[in-house]
Formats: structure tokens, sequence, C-alpha cells
């Protein structure tokens, strides 16, 4: 018998890992080779791989990618389709979402979501759209009508987070891969097409090491080996085209995250026909600056930090939408306030994106890292950014900067008009219960600032069960898991919980408890166990004064925390700092008032 070659089009990578775990386990004579694309992007991988001849019997995807092939390929194409259990696992997880919800998708999924509502007496709305179009059309009237989250298909999730929605995104069970692959091998025993290679292509994807895209003029993808291109590079080899000399090559460069892409590119002739030939070798970005505590991040690379934070995940902005959407189209000084791990720089990042400045460099200044060499730099050389017009300038951790050097700074931006070349934005950290730092205040009063506070997740208690259950749903995609959210009681463990490190904390404790699970729901045993080291972890030790806490002061209070947790770890100052949730420098300025007034008692004994 023939080797049965079959080609998965997976709409997102946790599909792929998982067509080829179900085809590796359950049918190991098949080759079985997938690929990650939605929609259009699905079917040019599939036609590139057809204009390479490869020879595989027949194609498996799913939703509106599977239509798509089917309607623009020859090639025999099983459609995975979405169970009864799969919908049901869906809307399992939507429970805890306290507004307004609809089911919206391809046939594929409403119809089985109508099947089921019907036998369970569910009343939800549900919506059927055939195209990506359809799709926005059908959102845009889902918000009018108050909706703010809809449970959905991968073209449908696409769109909604771009519209501001939340959402549940429906993945196929393991039974459906199962089923598709089955029905894809009984097909392949009957059908297969034969298809010659491109010798031409395969030669220099050899001598190349196989990274290689093939464009054609209009900028479409004739050829492309790089599994993972991603839509950025892809534009950027397209704004290049046109500068593609007849003879000859043109080299550039390109960044994306944390890979840096050597790129040649030269026109290729192939039976008369013109295309544009790209080699492209990635290499790592170093991750030792030259100046610490200073970094430029372009559009995309803000972009891609964003979209994959909690607070993009997790719909964490909550009702702050309307507010921090307002601010980002002004050009005055914001300082964004909040207690450690509020999401400070991920809305200072929001901000940048959503300014009209965009376009131009995101500049990180983060204050407890910085030296003395790269404050001069700053202040100092004439290629600072600083000196540039246009740019976004993000202060981080501005309580650490030194007193000397926020006078110098101060100075700086009046005497330079800095704050009408660039737009400024300052975060501080603010422990409850502590005075505002005061050189938040002085700069505030001195430059005419807004300020933007973020509210501490215990101050949110009540929409933990919505940010959970969205985070939830993300995870599942980003591990390969199938929760479908947790138990009433580890629900309540959640919101009970004080989070003195707010999102970052809540953000790592699900990812652990995902991880962690295996049957469908998470455990309030295994919620309480995560907790308790959390407690731990996290606890700080109680003073060893004599007096009662409420008879000591502030600064008395500090002291003894601060000696103890250093003491607890030896001596060393950075892990001090990092149970504390406050930075070394932070921590070394009390270490030094500490000192100086022991040295004082002595000297007065």
């Amino acid at each position: 018998m023939e080797e049965i070659r079959i080609l998965g089009i997976a709409p997102f990578e946790s599909i792929r890992a998982a067509m080829e775990r179900v085809a590796r386990e359950e049918f190991p004579e098949v080759r079985f080779e997938a690929y990650t694309g939605d929609l259009e992007e699905g079917v040019k991988i599939a036609q590139r791989l057809v204009n390479e001849n490869e020879s595989y019997d027949v194609m498996i995807s799913r939703g509106g990618t599977a239509e798509l092939l089917k309607q623009k390929l020859t090639m025999p194409v099983v459609e995975i389709t979405f169970s009864v259990y799969d919908i049901l696992r869906a809307i399992k997880m939507a429970e805890n979402y306290n507004s307004l919800y609809a089911i919206v998708g391809f046939p594929s999924i409403t119809e089985p979501a109508h099947t089921l509502c019907s036998l369970l007496n569910f009343d939800l709305d549900i919506l059927t759209v055939r195209s990506a179009e359809e799709v926005r059309h059908t959102l845009e009237r889902l918000k009018q009508g108050g909706y703010r989250m809809v449970v959905c298909d991968m073209v449908t999730h696409t769109i909604a987070r771009e519209m501001g929605f939340d959402a549940f995104l429906i993945t196929s069970g393991i039974e459906s891969l199962h089923s598709a692959i089955d029905q894809a091998v009984n097909i392949s025993t009957w059908f297969g097409q034969l298809r010659q290679e491109s010798l031409f292509l395969r030669s220099i994807t050899q001598e190349q090491g196989g990274r290689v895209v093939v464009m054609e003029p209009d900028g479409s993808l004739f050829y492309n080996n790089m599994k993972d291109i991603s839509p950025e590079l892809h534009r950027c080899l397209q704004t290049h085209l046109r500068e593609i000399p007849a003879t000859g090559s043109l080299k550039f460069y390109y960044t994306e995250r944390s890979q840096l892409y050597s790129i040649t590119a030269q026109v290729l002739l192939m039976n008369n026909v013109q295309r544009y030939l790209f080699y492209c070798v990635p290499s790592r970005i170093p991750l030792h600056s030259s100046r610490p505590g200073l970094r430029s991040l372009n559009q995309g690379e803000c972009e891609y930090l964003f979209s994959n934070s909690f607070y993009s995940l997790s719909g964490a902005m909550g009702t702050q939408d309307a507010e921090i959407n307002a601010l980002a189209a002004v050009r005055q000084p914001l300082f964004i306030c909040g207690e450690p791990g509020t999401g400070k720089e991920q809305i200072a990042r929001y901000l940048y994106l959503h300014s009209s400045l965009a376009n131009r460099p995101f500049i990180v200044v983060n204050c407890a890292l910085l030296n003395e060499k790269t404050w001069d730099f700053l202040l100092n050389h004439y290629n600072s950014p600083l000196s540039a017009t246009g740019n976004t300038i993000y202060f981080q951790n501005f309580e650490s900067l030194p007193p000397q050097w926020s006078s110098e700074l101060l100075a700086a931006i009046e005497e330079t008009g800095l704050a009408r070349r660039v737009r400024l934005i300052f975060s501080c950290s603010i422990v409850e219960g502590e005075p505002v730092p005061e050189v938040l205040r002085h700069f505030s009063e001195r430059l005419g600032s807004l300020a933007l506070p973020l509210p501490s997740l215990r101050s949110r208690s009540d929409e933990i069960p919505s940010l959970s259950s969205l985070y939830l749903n993300s995870l599942n995609l980003e591990l390969g898991k199938q929760l479908s959210g947790f138990e009433p009681r580890a629900i309540e463990m959640l919101r009970q919980y004080p989070w003195p490190n707010n999102y970052t904390q809540f953000k790592n404790v699900l990812r652990a408890l995902a991880a962690l699970s295996d049957g469908p729901y998470i455990r309030a045993g295994t919620v309480a166990d995560m907790l308790s080291k959390e407690r731990t972890l996290r606890a700080v030790p109680q003073p060893a004064s004599a007096r009662k806490p409420s008879e000591q002061t502030l600064e008395e209070v500090i002291r003894d925390v601060v000696q103890q947790t250093v003491a607890a770890h030896g001596g060393n100052r950075a892990a001090a700092a990092r149970q504390l949730g406050i930075s070394r420098t932070t921590l070394w300025r009390y270490m030094g008032k500490i000192e100086q007034k022991q040295q004082n008692v002595e000297k007065e004994s």
C-alpha cells in the first residue's frame, strides 16, 4: 500500500499541534504535515504547497478556512466539524461572564449550537455568518445592542478583538480531530494526486538553509518555506519590492521581537515571468544592552507585547477603556499610578499604540536600572532620544529616580521645551497606606500633567470570574488544554484572595493552575494549595519591635519590615526587594536611612 499523505491547514497554532499529536499517536502509518493559517492566509499556504508539487492526497481544515479551500483548490478537503461537546465546553466557560453575549460563527458552529440550546433549553443569541465581511457587520450590530462578548470561531475571534469585544474561542476537541483524520485516511485510499517537485526552488532552498520567500509583482506569496513568517515580516518584504534593482541585489535588515533578519533580495526570472526572491537569515538580538535602563521599541514590537499581555487577553481595562482612549489622543504629560503589578507598562504601550505618534519610536527609560553613563547619555548626548521630535518617552519606575537626577530632568524638560516636542509618560508605584512620592507631586505641579490611577485587583474582586475565564480561554490555546472553567468554590477562593502583586501575580497563578490541571475544571483543592504557597512566598515578616505595630510610626514599621526581610534572605538585598515588591533603588534608599540612623544612635551613646 502506498504511503498516505495528509495536509492539515489549521486556523491557529494549538489546533495544528493537536492535529499532529492525534496523527502521531492514532495514525502512525500516515505521513501527516500541518501548517497554521487562517482564511486567505491558509489558502495561500495550501496553494504554495500545491505549486511546489507536493504529493498530498487530501487536506484537513476547519470552519471558514475549509470552505475557502474547497472553493479554490481541486484537492479533496475534509472539514473538522464542531461537536456539541465543543460548543458546550465554550458555553460553560462563559457562564461566569456578567454581561450580554452571543454565539457568532459559520454554520459549522451555529448549527450544533442551535441543536444544543434546543436540547438543554438554553436561551442564547446565535448568529450565523458566511464571510469575514459579514462578521464585522454582525459584530457592529451587537455592539450597538450593548453586547460586550461573543463565543465564536477563529475568524470572528480575531475581528471581535480588533473591535474591542471580549471573546471566547471555540476549539475543536480531540474527538473531532480524530474523526476528521479517519475520514481523510478513507478518502485518500481511493483518491490521490501526483505533484511534480520544483527542482529550481528546491535547489535554492537547500543552498540558502531553507529561508526563502518568493513574491509575485503584486506582493502576494508565490513560494514560502518560512513556517514562522509573520504578517509584519510579509509587509516589510512588500515595501521593498520596488527598490530591488533589475541586476544585482538589495540588502536590508528587519527586527521582530527577539529576531534580527538579514535579508537579501533580487529579481528572479522563471519561464520569462518576473518574480522577487528574498533570502532571510535570522539571528538572535543580543540580550545585553550597552545602555542599561534604556530601550527603543517600534510600533510592531509594542503591538506584539500588548496583544500577548494579560491586559489584552483578559479585557482587564474594564470600564477604564473610554478614559484611557481619551488620554491617548492628547499630548499632555501623563502620570500612570498604581500598586505594583497593576499593568502600568502595558497601559503605557496601549496609549502609545493609539496615539498619533505610533509611527515613531517608543522609548522606555527604566529609572530603576539606570546608571550614571546612561543618564549622562540621555541628558547630554546629541543623539539622545530626548533630542528628537515626535518620540514617546516612557519613564518607568519613576519613583526610583534619585532626587538629583529628577531635578536635572525637570530642568531639561522646562528649558528645552521637551514636553512640546515629545509625548511624556511616567509611571509610579504607589502602595496603599503610604504617602504619594514627593517626585510625583513636584513634577505634576510643574508640568501640569494629567493622572491615570489604576485600580488594584482586590478592588475589582467581582470581576475576577470574568477575568479568569477570559484568560483561561487564551491559556487553553497556548497550552493545548481543554479546560472548561473553575469549580464554584475555587472561583470564590480567587475572589477572596488579596492579590498583593495584583494582575502580575493573578496571571502567574492562573497559568500555574492551568498547567497543573488535567480535568475539565480547575478544582478547589488545587486552588487552595496554590494560594497557600502564594501566602508563604509573599508573607511579610512581623516586626520584631517590642511595641505593637499600631503604636509604631510608619517609619518604624517600614524599618522593621525591611530589616527582617533582608535578614531572612541572608543579606541578599535584590531578593529582599523582589519579596517586598519594591525596586532595588528604593530598598537601598531605605537601608541607607536605617544605617545612617544607627550610626547617629551609636555616636550619641
